[in-house]
């Protein structure tokens, strides 16, 4: 793959992910929150490790992930 394109695609997951989690917080239904910032984690995994990677980016975003699953899934209110 030319570098350039695999660099355009990596900016563009991690755009998108940003452009996730920011519309994340504007929802007042938890449910839609958490699942919005789910979405945003698993492209910022992505992203992680498309900058060939970055550890703090992966693990971060893997818990959150996991614990937006744990209350979206496994928790009963």
């Amino acid at each position: 793959m030319n570098l350039i394109l695999f660099i355009y695609m990596t900016e563009l997951v991690g755009y998108a992910a940003m452009l996730f989690l920011l519309v994340s917080f504007l929802m007042k239904d938890i449910r839609r929150l958490r699942t919005l910032n789910t979405l945003a984690c698993a492209l910022f995994v992505a992203y992680g490790f498309l900058l060939d990677i970055s550890w703090p980016i992966i693990i971060s975003n893997a818990a959150i992930f996991g614990i937006n699953l744990y209350y979206l899934f496994l928790k009963k209110n």
